[in-house]
Order: C-alpha cells, then sequence, then structure tokens
C-alpha cells in the first residue's frame, strides 16, 4: 500500500489533521518495513537445525512410482501393536521419512505434508534399534528433508526408553523403528499466533497418514500413540530444547 493511500485512510477515518496523520503514516510505514525482514530472520533461524553429532548420511532417493494404488493402501490400513522381529532396509526406512516430510517439488519448497503458512513445525525423529536397520546402527537419527538425510544424534537403542515413557507400553520396543514427531511451535505461531499451535497439530496428523499409508504400500506396518510422558520422550531421543513430541510411530513388519 503506498503512503499516500495509508495518509487519505487515516485522515478519512479519524480527527487526525493531515500533518498528524503524515506523521503517524512515516511511522507505520517504517515499523512495516522494519518487521517483514525481521519475521523472515526469525523463521529461516528456527528452521535451521544444526546437530553436532555425527555426520549427515544422505538416503536412497525415494521411489515414485509403487505396486499398490492409494485406494488399496487406504482399504487396508490398520494400526499394527505387534511386530515381527525382522530388520527394515535403508530404501524402507528412506521411504517412510520421504512420506513423511520429504521434498516433493523442483524448487525444494514443498514438502509431502501440507502445512500452515509452509512454516513447517514438525520434525521426525526415528528411533532405530539394534539390528533394526540393515546397514545402520543402532541410534537416534533426525531427518533433515531438505538434503533427505539423516543425522545421528544418539548412538544406543533408545526404543525401550520410549516405551517406558510411554506409560510402559512395551509393545512398542518390539518394532525395529520408532518415529517420533515433534513440533517446534515457534515457527509457526510466529506468524499465526496461539492459533498456529493448532495448524502443527493438524499438520502432524496429515503427517501421520502419509506414514501409515506408505507402510501399507511397502507391506509394512505402523502403530501411533499419542499417551507419554512428553519430557521423557524427548529426553530418551535427545530432542532439541523446543522440539516438543506430539505423536509416537512405531513402525515395521506384522508379526
Amino acid at each position: 500500500m503506498a503512503l499516500s493511500t495509508l495518509f487519505q485512510i487515516l485522515k478519512k477515518n479519524s480527527r487526525l489533521t493531515r500533518r498528524q496523520a503524515c506523521r503517524l503514516g512515516g511511522v507505520l510505514g517504517l515499523f512495516l518495513s522494519a518487521l517483514g525482514p525481521f519475521r523472515a530472520r526469525h523463521v529461516f533461524a528456527k528452521t535451521r537445525r544444526i546437530f553436532e553429532k555425527g555426520e549427515p548420511m544422505n538416503l536412497p532417493a525415494p521411489i515414485l512410482d509403487g505396486d499398490v494404488s492409494l485406494e488399496k493402501a487406504i482399504k487396508q490400513r490398520r494400526t499394527v501393536r505387534s511386530f515381527a522381529d525382522k530388520p527394515l532396509t535403508v530404501g524402507q526406512l528412506s521411504q517412510i521419512l520421504w512420506a513423511a516430510q520429504g521434498i516433493t517439488d523442483n524448487r525444494g519448497l514443498k514438502r509431502a505434508a501440507p502445512s500452515g503458512g509452509a512454516l513447517y513445525p514438525i520434525d521426525v525423529y526415528a528411533v532405530v534399534g539394534k539390528n533394526g536397520v540393515r546397514e545402520l546402527a543402532q541410534g537416534v537419527y533426525h531427518y533433515d528433508p531438505p538434503h533427505h538425510s539423516i543425522v545421528k544424534i544418539v548412538d544406543t537403542d533408545a526404543r525401550e526408553d520410549v516405551a517406558v515413557a510411554s506409560l510402559r507400553q512395551m509393545w512398542m520396543a518390539t518394532a525395529p523403528v520408532i518415529l517420533v514427531l515433534t513440533a517446534e511451535f515457534s515457527r509457526i505461531t510466529i506468524k499465526y499466533g496461539e492459533r498456529g499451535k493448532r495448524y502443527a497439530i493438524i499438520e502432524v496428523g496429515h503427517i501421520g497418514q502419509n506414514i501409515f499409508l506408505q507402510c501399507q504400500a511397502l507391506g509394512l506396518c505402523a502403530g501411533i500413540v499419542g499417551a507419554f510422558y512428553d519430557k521423557e520422550v524427548a529426553r530418551a531421543v535427545n530432542t532439541q530444547k523446543n522440539h516438543e513430541p506430539l505423536i509416537i510411530m512405531p513402525v515395521g513388519w506384522k508379526a
């Protein structure tokens, strides 16, 4: 909006003199021009996840044309709480992580699940058990969507710790991989205020369904857990301080 137009609106809808309206408009203009860059820098800083432990490991490129139709995957999808003692492949883990938060456009901006304002407040952590994924050591890994890579942040098998923190639902620890989805609410509330938290919760629901359907298409299965102690789960997974766990999804082969 041009400053001259702003002055006219201020003068028309208030008792301010033209000089007062000009002064107020100038102040508002300076404030808005300064606010825009600040907000952009703040969001950018928040979305730069830097993990000191481990080197990034590139994942295999995702498959974009599978053998199972979407309709069949939807029909057959079930929540599973019993898993076979059989590892995943790195390719399967890669595919699941891509379905959760992977990049889906050539510019590297859009992801597999919709996000309010394209601010993407959700992070995905993969808790890999001992012999849980072939050719991948046990530990907790953080998924980096822009590079389709993972970074190891915990060396130990943390599945039992996550299960204990989830009201001792020990069936979770039998899954070869447990996905923990967290939200950094400040990435989205900076634009939408408190309502942004609702948008983040909606987003994690989309991501959870993507994981369910991708597992089904791969011949795998998944469970979902919402009952847990937030701080204990965050401690077990070693999340960043402001990453709050929202849902937990064990994935693997059906027993």
